[in-house]
């Protein structure tokens, strides 16, 4: 379980964090006014100063904030069930492709925790790499990754 003050920490933090490399990058940029006008690195500098004054914000209102139940045991594990299967699907394309990594994660999230019956759930992970393909590979020419067991057999 996650605790609400702990979930607004971590998220304070996380956007803090964010606005300081918006102004880190920014001070390279130049801040200020030269001779052509505002140097480049302005407004991104005052909007990365607004990200880390809110976060200080949130910061200090989540320190005050009770100590109630942000997230629940079930709350984690259904976020894991939707989490885990996407990261191992980007993990697989560069060994098998887009196609067949696609084929094998629709028909894993449909099927394996019994939200479709098997044969609907084939029809559709079977119909997903064959639209992919189209839409991408023909109407866009944009090439999907194919992964290496493809490249290996040459295509």
């Amino acid at each position: 379980m996650i605790s609400r003050r702990a979930l607004e920490a971590a998220t304070a933090v996380m956007t803090g964090s964010f606005g300081v490399a918006v102004v880190v990058s920014s001070i390279d940029n130049g801040i200020g006014w030269s001779s052509a006008g505002v140097d480049a690195g302005t407004f991104p500098f005052l909007t990365g100063v607004i990200i880390v004054a809110g976060s200080l914000y949130n910061l200090a209102r989540g320190a005050l904030a009770g100590t109630g139940v942000a997230i629940s045991r079930v709350d984690l594990q259904r976020v894991a069930a939707l989490f885990i299967p996407a990261t191992i699907f980007i993990a697989v394309i560069p060994m098998i492709g887009m196609y067949l990594a696609s084929t094998f994660y629709v028909f894993g999230v449909l099927a394996l925790p019994r939200h479709k019956r098997v044969l609907p759930s084939l029809a559709i992970a079977l119909a997903t790499p064959l639209v992919l393909y189209v839409v991408f590979e023909r109407l866009f020419l944009v090439t999907l990754p194919h992964g290496a067991l493809i490249a290996a057999t040459g295509y």
